[in-house]
């Protein structure tokens, strides 16, 4: 059997380290990680190797040449183009053979036994076989489910949390049949995860998984990279390092120390040719070939690439340092810095924490390196929550945060492309939104500023068509210390875990491209956007039967963007509205939970005390409502959502237009079931996300209406997005029709109960906890759409959800009666502590 290396990869988030080499070829314990991969294959017997390239072909051909060296045989196919994972083994089908092929990345560190995955695959008969291994978290990979047989059930590439059925992941190592190989298209791009692994389980091909036990690693960041390292060091994974053993150390030939031994507190690794002063102390570090440690220099649980000097009484601590660099006397260099080729750092120079060299940068005598990066340990693995950045202002998002994120979306939308941009009334959203502006400019993107406006207007410019993408800054409405970025694609619509995956790369790698002086992208803002919003707005709106009601209203609009547009709409309806709050105060626009409780009884007893129809709140950004009845009682967000379901269906039925299908979250009451089996309709269950709910109706035109469990209702016919004040405008329309009331409606459902619990969890738990959720649900019907729902009967369920945001996961139950709500939200929250323990 042969055996396919995938080493194509960029390594872009391995910047600044991989600048000058492809990622496959970065050290690792002082040989290529690549090189690692070739003595793991020769071990379990694979020496005929195909080594498929990309990104810097060369430096891999010129190490490995014919493979003679290193006892195996070696032959290269080059890409011309980007073909995907499946499509670049393809493209290479001539050079395999007949017979099964073992593909495996050069750039994993693992000890896999590959001669047991093989028997295995063989003993299955497999057409297919996925090496699979547990991690603690599974969000970067693509989570596999398999069987009792091993086969392969469902397959989820890179999954939000609330995806994450179990803690079992794909590794990259994959067994194929020659047959297989044949279904994947020659030079077209083509993905084994994405394509080839989903058409196999359609066509019901046997496709197995294969549990490996041993180590894994993705060495896919800055951080990733150092912590294998470190778990070499500590014995956590059986690599083939060349040098005598000495305890905790290895040290290569021919290396020297000055006078005496050097201070060396395993485990250290040392290359070959090595010069350590005795005086030079050492504790838990990799030191490459041909290098020079000084007297006096201190080098803690750092990586030194080959060739490197350091000098006399340098110190450094959790370091990288790349090829050919110089460390002069009396430098410090802090905390998580790498440090490319070929730098050159000066005599007392100081490095403080969290910076990164590119190759061939000079860092001046007695200078001190610094720069305001208090968000990077925050967000060193992920800056996205959904499509929405969330940080403390002028802290963790600061106008150079800003500049820096703007020139990373700027790299993934594309030169002379064109990204929209919007704000809230709040000071430093205004300070945001151009400092994101600016990046974008430098990358040569041209910037269309709607300036201070709603997000419901937002998309609606965006459907359009003009732009390819936009963002929105605003205050945090949960925390006045926090500012909020939320992006758009270029239909309005949430941006997506692709996009937002590659702005990350691109933030973290900050290798951003930038427009000459002549590219420089523009700055215009648009005009009349407003008064369209407001036209379509009233082609869907029976503004006559509104009028002939005269509703006697209650608003608050929480001074926020919605106070300068919905009053002009309302004043064409005819309506008789009581205002509250209604105008801009930036200082006001995000309410603790104490004051938005107060806010709901405040507009409740005006409604009381003025006979009023109805009261509304407004969210700040003009997407949510929240309702009290005619009589002056607030409704519960989960209550209000079945609330308006049927006063939907039920004006739909009296304006004769049919209905097929409504959607609403998977962790909406039961009462919603209920409902649609009163009016003969499908309900579509869809994830707890806005861009989950979006997508819904987007991808699915029988869809005519989808309501959340926050406040947010969706009427496909005017946006696929939430919007407060079409949702308010629409349920007059809905009272005006059928004649009833929230009160009335209210008292006509059924009543369920709800209990809910957050049990703490790490996040490197909640994969396992979701495995063994799936296993014990097995046997009972469940709903897989964003967590586990597990149903008992039509009107008792339970919801296992991961927190995308907090080590919590998330119990929510309901029941006929309060007593069994609680009740079976104690017994799951008994089993998630069980499960997150092992136990």
């Amino acid at each position: 059997m042969k055996a396919v290396i995938m080493a194509g990869g960029f390594g872009t988030r391995l910047r600044p380290l991989t600048c000058t080499i492809p990622k496959p070829m970065v050290p690792m314990l002082n040989r290529p990680m690549m090189h690692h991969i070739v003595e793991l294959l020769k071990r379990h017997g694979f020496s005929d190797i195909v080594s498929l390239l990309f990104y810097h072909p060369e430096v891999i051909r010129n190490y490995f040449g014919d493979g003679k060296d290193f006892g195996v045989t070696m032959q290269y196919k080059l890409a011309e183009a980007d073909f995907g994972t499946a499509g670049s083994v393809r493209n290479a089908y001539e050079k395999l053979g007949d017979e099964a092929v073992l593909i495996i990345s050069g750039d994993v560190l693992t000890d896999f036994d590959l001669r047991a995955a093989v028997e295995y695959h063989r003993a299955k008969k497999a057409d297919a076989t996925i090496v699979l291994t547990r991690v603690p978290n599974p969000l970067q990979f693509g989570v596999v489910i398999t069987d009792e047989e091993g086969r392969i059930t469902r397959f989820l590439e890179k999954p939000s949390w609330g995806e994450v059925f179990s803690d079992t992941i794909n590794t990259g190592i994959y067994i194929l049949e020659n047959h297989v190989l044949r279904l994947i298209p020659y030079k077209e791009d083509f993905d084994f995860s994405k394509n080839l692994f989903p058409l196999m389980m359609q066509e019901g091909m046997a496709l197995y998984g294969w549990i490996a036990e041993g180590y894994w690693r993705d060495v896919g960041t800055l951080t990733e990279y150092q912590q294998t390292a470190m778990d070499f060091l500590e014995g956590k994974v059986r690599l083939e390092i060349p040098g005598s053993r000495q305890g905790s150390l290895i040290i290569g030939r021919d290396v020297h120390a000055s006078e005496g031994p050097p201070q060396l507190n395993g485990p250290v690794v040392i290359g070959d040719r090595s010069r350590i002063a005795d005086s030079a102390r050492i504790v838990k570090s990799v030191i490459g070939n041909d290098v020079e440690i000084l007297e006096g220099a201190v080098i803690q649980n750092s990586i030194i690439w080959d060739r490197c000097r350091i000098e006399e009484n340098a110190h450094l601590s959790d370091v990288v340092v790349g090829y050919d660099c110089v460390i002069h006397s009396g430098a410090t260099i802090g905390e998580n810095v790498f440090i490319s080729d070929r730098c050159t750092i000066g005599y007392e120079a100081n490095l403080l924490p969290n910076i990164k060299l590119w190759p061939e940068k000079t860092v001046e005598d007695g200078a001190v390196l610094s720069k305001s990066l208090v968000w990077e340990d925050r967000w060193l693995k992920e800056l996205f929550t959904d499509a929405r950045i969330t940080g403390l202002t002028n802290i963790e998002v600061t106008p150079e945060f800003g500049a820096k994120l703007g020139a990373a979306l700027g790299a993934v939308v594309g030169k002379s492309r064109t990204v929209l941009s919007s704000r809230d009334p709040d000071t430093a959203a205004r300070m945001i939104k151009r400092a994101i502006t600016c990046g974008l400019m430098s990358a040569g993107v041209n910037v269309y500023d709607m300036q201070v406006t709603a997000i419901p207007l937002v998309r609606q410019e965006l459907r359009s068509g003009k732009c390819a993408a936009g963002f929105h800054v605003r205050k945090s409405p949960f925390d006045r210390r926090s500012t909020d970025i939320i992006f758009f694609d270029g239909t309005g619509r949430d941006i997506g875990l692709a996009k937002t995956k590659a702005i990350e790369r691109q933030f973290f790698s900050e290798d951003f491209p930038r427009a000459r002086y002549d590219e420089l992208g523009t700055l215009t803002f648009p005009e009349r956007s407003t008064e369209m919003y407001r036209a379509r707005f009233m082609e869907t709106i029976d503004r006559e039967a509104i009028r002939r009601r005269s509703f006697n209203i209650v608003i608050d609009y929480s001074y926020g963007i919605a106070s300068t547009i919905f009053p002009n709409i309302l004043g064409d309806l005819g309506a008789q509205v009581v205002t509250i709050n209604a105008y801009l105060d930036p200082r006001k626009l995000t309410r603790t939970a104490e004051e938005f409780q107060a806010a709901c009884e405040h507009i409740a007893g005006i409604v009381r005390s003025l006979s009023s129809d109805i009261g509304f709140l407004i969210d700040a950004g003009a997407e949510k409502i929240f309702v009290s009845d005619e009589n002056g009682h607030f409704i519960s967000d989960h209550r209000l959502l079945p609330i308006v379901s049927k006063l939907f269906l039920e004006s739909c039925k009296r304006k004769g237009r049919p209905v097929k299908k409504i959607g609403c979250p998977v962790n909406a009451t039961a009462v919603m079931d209920l409902i649609a089996g009163e009016y003969g309709i499908e309900l579509v269950r869809t994830s707890t996300t806005h861009l989950g709910m979006m997508n819904s109706v987007i991808e699915d035109p029988d869809l005519v209406f989808v309501g959340g469990t926050r406040g947010g209702f969706i009427f496909p016919e005017f946006s696929f997005a939430t919007d407060a004040m079409y949702s308010i405008t629409r349920i007059l329309d809905m009272m005006a029709i059928t004649g009833w009331k929230f009160g009335e409606i209210d008292s006509t459902l059924e009543v369920l109960f709800r209990a809910e619990r957050d049990v703490p969890c790490d996040w490197d738990k909640k994969g396992r906890v979701m495995r063994h959720a799936m296993r014990d649900s097995e046997d009972r019907q469940r709903m897989l759409v964003d967590g586990i729902r597990i149903m008992y009967d039509t009107r008792t369920w339970v919801l296992l959800i991961p927190s995308k945001e907090a080590p919590v996961f998330h119990v929510q139950a309901e029941a006929p009666t309060l007593e069994q709500a609680h009740e079976l939200a104690d017994t799951y929250v008994e089993k998630v502590v069980r499960w997150r323990e092992n136990i």
